[in-house]
């Protein structure tokens, strides 16, 4: 039971989120960590990261501007990672 618990924990923080963090010039950023088991591209964390910050930019009725995105693949021991930098236009 103890290891579920750890597993549960590590499967949690392995996939959070940083939330929508301010840049300079109206420009933010969102990083996500992918829980993906195995090889290939985060796909699901970079759909993650894309609703967070719609959301985020539809409280001021605005839509999301992509200013840069970075994608790391998942590999041997090596968990993918999303990077959004965008604004609300």
């Amino acid at each position: 039971m103890k290891y579920v618990s750890i597993l549960a924990v590590l499967l949690l923080t392995a996939c959070s989120s940083t939330g929508v963090v301010p840049m300079d010039g109206g420009v933010y950023m969102i990083a996500q960590r992918s829980a993906q088991v195995g090889f290939g591209p985060p796909d699901g964390v970079k759909a993650d990261v894309y609703k967070e910050a719609n959301e985020f930019c539809a409280k001021t009725n605005q839509k999301v501007e992509t200013v840069k995105l970075d994608m790391t693949n998942s590999g041997f021991a090596k968990p993918g990672n999303v990077s959004l930098e965008f604004r609300c236009k």
